[in-house]
């Protein structure tokens, strides 16, 4: 069993007071004192509690990131961001990975309530502004990450997911498709419905033109695949010419389908796009087109706008908007 403190006081036969003295003002303490309680903390090898010592003070030095899949690089690379800002100021990132569950997601806010973190920073998969007030309320401010804050009182940091919709289908009726597919994943995900929204205005600028809305049960490579699959086992006519993945590992799944019936190619017969600019991305069988989002410069922007909130709690949201960037490659003849 770890010393404790009282067994510290015990063996240098002091108080658990003049223990803790010693640990947080030594300047109080005689250098006899201090001396002989730092020998009985070396002999009993004791270590401090400083979550127990942060929670007593009321805030601890953690900040909650709640991400919808941490299996997408995207939120691998943004929690990198977030964590590398958040060291520079002597904070560490507590991860939860709410994998698109409403009840997963409510539970990793009620642990981070309970440890009294820092902050909390959190891609929703819905509507939590109320959670958040609640928790705000408590002394813990939040910022929504990859997820636009007007109207919520909640600072954001964001990519414009309807501009960077319209990008990927304006890109593919410039390159000449006319029957595109949209392959969603599910709608009550923000990110989703503003990136189908963009691709409708690029359709309603093309006469002829048509979109139809493929439905994933969620956002990855497996889905990605079963998509593909569907498509490839279409009659010729009853196929789309382009396919528009609202991310990278839907994507990526696509391709594998595709490439893996062999009758199909990319993209003389199928051009694809993806969504966030994954490294997978680059380095698939056929480079994939992509919607690049700054993961990284999200997750840092984001610990910026929390220490904003926590020191001027009165401080009015802010909402940073950054803008997508579409990057072509082979997947659309690139």
């Amino acid at each position: 069993m770890a010393a404790s403190i009282r067994d510290v006081a015990h063996a240098a036969g002091v108080s658990v007071g003049t223990v803790s003295n010693v640990l947080n003002r030594p300047d109080r303490v005689s250098p006899t004192i201090v001396a002989r309680v730092g020998e009985a903390i070396a002999a009993l090898g004791y270590v401090r509690n400083d979550a127990a010592r942060q929670l007593r003070a009321g805030r601890s030095r953690t900040v909650g990131l709640v991400v919808l899949d941490v299996r997408n690089p995207f939120f691998t690379e943004l929690a990198r961001g977030a964590e590398d800002r958040a060291a520079a100021e002597g904070l560490s990132i507590l991860l939860g990975n709410s994998d698109e569950d409403p009840a997963r997601e409510s539970t990793y806010l009620d642990l981070f309530e309970e440890q009294r973190v820092h902050g909390v920073l959190i891609s929703p998969l819905g509507d939590v502004t109320e959670r958040l007030e609640r928790l705000r309320e408590r002394g813990t401010p939040a910022v929504l990450v990859d997820r636009r804050g007007e109207g919520t009182g909640f600072s954001s940091v964001a990519v414009d997911d309807v501009a960077g919709g319209y990008l990927a289908v304006r890109h593919l009726l410039d390159i000449g498709r006319r029957r595109i597919a949209i392959l969603a994943g599910p709608l009550e995900i923000r990110q989703v419905g503003d990136r189908l929204e963009g691709a409708r205005r690029a359709i309603a600028e093309e006469p002829g033109a048509t979109l139809e809305i493929m439905a994933a049960p969620g956002l990855t490579v497996v889905d990605g695949r079963r998509g593909g699959e569907e498509v490839a086992a279409r009659a010729a006519g009853d196929r789309p010419d382009a396919i528009f993945a609202v991310n990278d590992l839907l994507a990526v799944g696509v391709l594998q389908a595709l490439v893996m019936t062999g009758s199909l190619r990319v993209p003389e017969d199928i051009a694809l796009v993806g969504y966030d600019d994954i490294d997978f991305a680059s380095a698939a069988v056929v480079p994939l087109t992509s919607v690049r989002q700054p993961s990284q410069l999200i997750g840092s922007t984001a610990i910026e706008l929390l220490l904003e909130a926590v020191a001027d709690p009165g401080l009015a949201a802010r909402d940073v908007l950054f803008q997508p960037e579409l990057v072509v490659r082979a997947s659309t003849g690139g």
